[in-house]
């Protein structure tokens, strides 16, 4: 199938970073997902695609949702096929006018994350808060998930503070720092509901023992975030591999670097 531009783009850009999580270790198997909302991206003819499957139901009804078109990558897919041949591992899919069901309108009948109705949650609160972000990375940085096996990291912003030390960037690029959400089953409500309420103070979060998820204005930004805060975890784990805890920038040049980029 022919698409605009941007939402080729789009495409592109998601099959990048698949490829990413893939070589950096993260996306063992078929593990991880990514939406996108193209809504604004599909032209009048795109969104009078017919149907290509039943539709499927959400669980709850988004009524902020109601028409809206998202790109996803498919259950049981492998990021690294994502990376190689994107829509034969992705689907387009829209939410019913009901707001409680989607449907598959583009390329292939695959079905979408198991995960996906926690996605379209997410998208939904963030469509209601009025937030710029249209991407939702998921996916398994090594170095953030075993931070997250130690009880003491876990407390409120503990962790947010120990990376920013590490690295300058880290407070420059990651100003809110890392939400934490305990650990909880993948895919249920109750792990979404605890996501989204980290969301409005963070936009990434850590889930214990399993994984961390991302938002972005686009899918490049929303990996930009994970790999700096994966960077200043290898560099303190490093330090500590060498038999030392890294000091990390002190408070006063954490709070300068805040002052000097208006954080």
């Amino acid at each position: 199938m022919k698409y605009n531009d941007k939402l080729n783009r789009v495409i592109s850009d998601v099959a990048e970073v698949a490829g990413y999580l893939w070589t950096k270790g993260w996306a063992e198997r078929n593990g991880g997902n990514i939406s996108v909302n193209v809504t604004e991206m599909f032209y009048n003819e795109q969104r009078g695609l017919l149907s290509i499957s039943k539709p499927y139901a959400i669980g709850r009804k988004l009524e902020s949702l109601k028409g809206c078109c998202f790109l996803v990558t498919g259950t049981g897919k492998r990021m690294r096929y994502v990376a190689r041949e994107p829509m034969e591992n992705m689907v387009l899919l829209r939410i019913c006018e009901d707001c409680e069901h989607y449907e598959l309108v583009a390329e292939k009948p695959i079905l979408p994350t198991s995960e996906m109705p926690s996605h379209l949650l997410i998208h939904s609160v963030l469509m209601e808060r009025g937030s710029a972000c249209k991407a939702i990375i998921h996916t398994h940085p090594t170095d953030l998930v075993a931070m997250s096996h130690n009880p003491a990291f876990l407390e409120k912003d503990v962790l947010s503070k120990l990376l920013w030390s590490m690295i300058p960037e880290t407070r420059a690029f990651c100003p809110k720092g890392l939400g934490i959400v305990p650990y909880a089953i993948s895919g249920s409500a109750q792990l979404a509901d605890a996501t989204i309420e980290q969301l409005k103070d963070y936009d990434v979060v850590l889930w214990e023992k399993h994984g961390a998820l991302s938002i972005g204005t686009d899918v490049i930004e929303a990996f930009d975030m994970i790999d700096t805060l994966s960077k200043s975890a290898q560099i303190y784990l490093t330090a500590k591999s060498m038999g030392f805890t890294p000091a990390g920038m002190t408070e006063e040049q954490m709070q300068e670097l805040k002052e000097t980029f208006k954080l």
